[in-house]
């Protein structure tokens, strides 16, 4: 009898034992997820003017493979002065003498959610201008490009600008004079040639500075 109940008794124990252990465990200690890395901003590319020139003419010649290009100009955003002959968005203009018709293409290295798209884009086919022909140009006279012919003005007179004004905004215009039959830089001090404080003609073929004014 003693040992039946001893035997129940060590049944009873071990049978707590293993309630005991078959109890609610504790609470897993809460993981904590690593922060998020910070989402970088992209930045703008700048080009020169034959930098974007070049992509440029390549889809121009896509397009119609008679094109050629008469005006190419830099645009002014906040990302960039424009000093060292250097911008986040460049222009072309291109005409197909076959087809009588012109397009805009673009060159956009711009992060701003107001510019040009970046990359290289184009506008609607549309007519030209009668004047338009005339300042048509081989692309093989753009020899200079935008970064020198801006060295090339800062010994007449951009170096002193600049000094009065380390943020003087810079523009650039090349284009083909007929009367002279060449192909020149207009390097412009200011926003545009209506708020300008000094303008500097540079040749795009030979790296020649020609004139300066305001």
């Amino acid at each position: 009898m003693t040992t039946s109940r001893l035997t129940i008794s060590a049944v009873i124990i071990l049978l707590m034992l293993v309630l005991a252990g078959c109890g609610p465990s504790p609470a897993p200690a809460p993981t904590t997820q690593p922060a998020a890395a910070p989402v970088q901003p992209k930045e703008p590319v700048l080009y020169t003017g034959k930098q974007c020139f070049s992509s440029m003419q390549s889809l121009a010649l896509r397009w119609q493979g008679d094109a050629l290009p008469f005006h190419l100009e830099s645009d002014i955003t906040t990302e960039t002065t424009g000093q060292d002959g250097k911008s986040t968005i460049w222009r072309a203009f291109f005409a197909s003498p076959s087809r009588g018709t012109m397009k805009t293409f673009m060159c956009s290295g711009s992060r701003l959610p107001t510019a040009n798209p970046f990359g290289i884009t184009s506008t609607a086919e549309t007519a030209y201008a009668p004047n338009v022909p005339a300042l048509m140009f081989d692309p093989s006279y753009f020899q200079n490009d935008s970064d020198k012919a801006f060295a090339v003005t800062l010994q007449h007179g951009g170096a002193d600008l600049i000094k009065k004004d380390p943020k003087q905004p810079v523009v650039y215009l090349l284009e083909w004079e007929p009367n002279q039959k060449g192909l020149f830089w207009y390097v412009i001090y200011g926003k545009s040639q209506a708020e300008r404080k000094g303008i500097a003609v540079v040749n795009a073929t030979t790296g020649a500075f020609v004139r300066a004014g305001k």
